[in-house]
């Protein structure tokens, strides 16, 4: 077995796999299945300044090769994590905590990064798929100047590794990258999901009562994984890579694209116990190419 550690922006994780945000809850009935320490560690539930009930229902909808969420972030705000899930959390599991935060304007974000702060997470992931109240609506993290601006500002006031988590929805995501890098981020995470829509032929509605919602699962990992190449090509920072990881293999070959970090996410629904294939895979890999340390494959892809 071969040396699975990693240093990502100066916190150890022990091995490189991690959970996406949104799909691990808080991290109490995967552990059910099998004890958090297996994990480098997890992303918690996406955080809110206040509490939110989320979008009704239907919030899910399956698709031929992931699903369709619309679940609205439902949370119980970032003061009542930081109060009581989080203590708990850091007092039961001995593994890096990832909280995930989304706001409606810089304030907001700037004041869940300065709460978040004062507890043991490890990170800070910045979801900045959100809507700008302030300037039409626009999602933050399709405008590569709104972006520079938001993280640096939330930077000021973040005592935490700041992580910005980087939307597929756009033209150029390493415009949007390079702008959080310039920002101060400490590190990038993508992909986020994918809109899609799902449609009732005999209704003629959608199958969501959103009407959309992002798409995760197998069928986006192409692109992420041409994306995180794309951005590791881009910026010095390092990466968290996500989106549609379901084998030891997925996470090879999105490491080997660039990322440090690799999310499980969707997959996990089908399989919870699914990170004890995943290492176990891994380490066969490792052995088979005689890989002493898993960091020397970051980056490596050799092009045609």
């Amino acid at each position: 077995m071969g040396k699975l550690e990693i240093d990502y922006c100066g916190v150890k994780f022990r091995n490189p796999i991690v959970t996406a945000s949104g799909t691990f809850g808080f991290g109490y009935e995967y552990n059910d299945y099998v004890p958090l320490e297996e994990y480098g560690g997890f992303a918690a539930k996406g955080l809110t300044r206040k509490e939110r009930a989320g979008n009704k229902p239907p919030r899910i909808a399956e698709t031929p090769y992931g699903i369709l969420n619309s679940v609205g972030l439902q949370n119980p705000g970032v003061e009542t994590f930081a109060k009581y899930i989080m203590p708990e959390l850091a007092k039961t599991f001995d593994t890096n905590v990832i909280a995930n935060m989304s706001g409606n304007t810089i304030e907001e974000y700037a004041e869940m990064a300065e709460i978040l702060s004062e507890t043991d997470v490890a990170l800070i992931e910045m979801n900045i798929s959100c809507p700008n109240v302030k300037h039409g609506g626009l999602a933050f993290g399709t405008n590569a100047a709104v972006v520079e601006e938001l993280t640096r500002e939330v930077q000021k006031r973040c005592k935490k590794p700041l992580v910005v988590k980087l939307s597929p929805n756009v033209t150029d995501i390493t415009e949007i990258a390079k702008a959080a890098e310039a920002g101060g981020a400490d590190g990038v995470s993508l992909i986020n999901t994918l809109l899609g829509m799902k449609i009732d032929i005999n209704t003629r509605r959608p199958i969501l009562a959103n009407n959309m919602g992002g798409l995760s699962g197998p069928a986006v990992k192409p692109v992420a994984v041409r994306m995180v190449h794309q951005v590791y090509n881009a910026v010095k920072i390092p990466i968290i890579g996500m989106g549609g990881v379901a084998s030891g293999a997925d996470v090879i070959e999105f490491m080997i694209a660039g990322a440090k970090l690799v999310a499980l996410g969707t997959a996990m629904f089908a399989k919870p116990d699914l990170i004890l294939d995943v290492k176990r895979e891994i380490n066969e890999y490792m052995d088979r190419f005689n890989i002493d340390d898993i960091n020397d494959i970051i980056g490596t892809v050799e092009l045609n």
